[in-house]
């Protein structure tokens, strides 16, 4: 089986009075999370503990009871009558906390004392200017509401316990937006503070049965996958659902990238009229705050609905696999400030509808996602592989302008949107590398050969089997120094600006 976890997200309607008592409450339980942190530094055995001794042996060492009258480190000197669960909570935050930080220590520890075997093996005394970790100087964590916290949860109402600053009380507070699934296991709520105000929020975990891994899928011929490609003008997105036997089931083409990216433009473009005025940006103060807000925004709300849209079709068409490019190398082009901004915002919105993409499909259905080269995956036809003629309505049908809206093949006459016919070979890439893995050539550049097994007892070097001489160091790194798609030339595919196309000639599946 597996699980999948996903938090949300009410927004609270109190009385003006009950935004003192969560920040008090707040307050309290970070106070008692930086005790217990305290108290895990003196006793730092603690950490080679399970999740729950540890728990146990804190207690003892500061929770007061009949059996253990004179703890160590009493915690009612900090506050009285904290109510078990509160504790716990505070217990929890402080372990996963004193776990990272010791954990951090301890590497840094390690280097330093590679660092100092390594200067006196070479009779140097360059000093290790590496600085170490640090425990946390403040805390800021929301407070938990375990069991006996809460209580008398409805659709639209919640009853918790909460430091007011004087007394623990029940509150009774309504909620606003999403309702809870039914079916999924609750986890406990959580109190946190956005701004001015007070949200609410419930992680909820789902649990299915866990789908075959990616190459087990792709041996079966009717198996379904969702292969997207990503643009920066006029589709944010195009997808294609095809088996693996070849057969082309549908194409969606998502969103307005026109719109988008005109609108953010022209909003970085008013920030650059402003500072222009100014000629002064204040230290330690962010400038047009609106506009920058509005910004990430606009990039925030159209990287959900895009996600949400790929994720529906996937489903739609009963797909069990996501697949996308690897866009990590991307750079945004030389050019005017509100130019290069908003390519280089539109190539984080990608990497942001990859990573919606990812949970959404998993916590929907348990889609599995997937990632593959995308060197000339706009550049080959999906039918016979070979080079397309890359064009826009009107042009002649000769050679390749990247961003054009048509391809054509003059090898086996194919004629099909650009996008669409990228989106069909990334989809091929995935079932070609996992028919043959080292068909691609993989990202990282040390895999440059076949290695013989270990078994083998052969002992030839790489350089000994080549029959021609060494690659040249640019045809060697030919996909990193072009980076990601059909850039080519120094010119990324979907870094050049796409053309209006004719109504006739748009192609619309859904």
């Amino acid at each position: 089986m597996a699980k999948a976890t996903k938090t949300i997200r009410q927004a609270l309607h109190y009385p003006p009075q009950y935004a003192a008592y969560f920040a008090a409450n707040q307050v309290l339980f970070n106070r008692v999370v930086a005790f217990y942190f305290e108290v895990i530094q003196a006793h730092e055995g603690l950490l080679a503990l399970n999740k729950k001794e540890a728990l146990t042996a804190l207690e003892k060492l500061t929770h007061t009871t009949e059996s253990n009258p004179n703890p160590i480190m009493p915690l009612t000197d900090l506050a009285p009558d904290i109510p078990a669960m509160f504790r716990r909570a505070a217990i929890n935050a402080a372990l996963g906390s004193a776990r990272s930080f010791f954990s951090s220590l301890k590497k840094w520890r390690s280097r330093k004392q590679k660092h100092e075997a390594k200067q006196t093996k070479k009779g140097k005394s360059r000093p290790f200017r590496v600085r170490p970790p640090v425990p946390p100087r403040s805390w800021k964590k929301s407070a938990p509401f375990y069991a006996s916290l809460w209580r008398e949860r409805c659709t639209r109402s919640i009853m918790l316990k909460v430091w007011t600053g004087s007394c623990w009380s029940w509150l009774k507070i309504h909620t606003l937006g999403r309702d809870l699934p039914d079916g999924d296991l609750m986890g406990s709520p959580q109190l946190v503070r956005k701004g001015d105000r007070w949200w609410l929020h419930t992680p909820i975990e789902k649990t299915f049965e866990a789908p075959a891994k990616v190459r087990e899928q792709l041996t079966a011929a009717d198996t379904r996958l969702c292969a997207v490609d990503l643009n920066l003008d006029h589709h944010v997105a195009v997808c294609s659902v095809q088996t693996v036997d070849g057969t082309i089931l549908a194409t969606s083409f998502i969103g307005n990238g026109t719109a988008v990216s005109g609108c953010r433009k022209k909003l970085l473009g008013r920030i650059a009229h402003n500072r222009s005025q100014t000629g002064i940006i204040a230290e330690n103060e962010q400038d047009n705050a609106d506009l920058w807000a509005k910004i990430r925004h606009v990039d925030e709300q159209i990287a959900h609905l895009v996600s949400a849209r790929i994720v529906q079709f996937a489903t739609k068409h009963e797909a069990s696999i996501l697949v996308f490019e690897h866009l990590g190398n991307l750079r945004p082009e030389q050019g005017t400030y509100s130019r290069r901004g908003n390519t280089k915002r539109a190539y984080w919105m990608k990497g942001r509808i990859f990573r919606y993409s990812k949970y959404k499909a998993w916590n929907g259905g348990g889609i599995i996602t997937a990632r593959v080269n995308p060197r000339n995956t706009s550049r080959e036809c999906h039918r016979c592989h070979g080079l397309v003629v890359r064009y826009n309505q009107g042009q002649p049908q000769e050679g390749y302008t990247p961003g054009a809206a048509l391809c054509f093949c003059p090898q086996c006459q194919m004629r099909d949107h650009a996008d669409r016919n990228a989106s069909l070979r990334v989809g091929q890439r995935l079932i070609e590398r996992t028919q043959a893995p080292l068909k691609e050539k993989p990202h990282a550049l040390t895999r440059r050969a076949k290695r013989e097994p270990k078994g083998s007892g052969v002992g030839i070097s790489q350089d000994a089997k080549r029959q021609l001489g060494p690659s040249l160091p640019a045809a060697r790194r030919g996909d990193h120094a072009n980076g990601h798609g059909t850039a080519q030339r120094g010119r990324r595919r979907m870094g050049a600006p796409l053309p209006d196309i004719a109504s006739q000639l748009r192609i619309h599946f859904e």
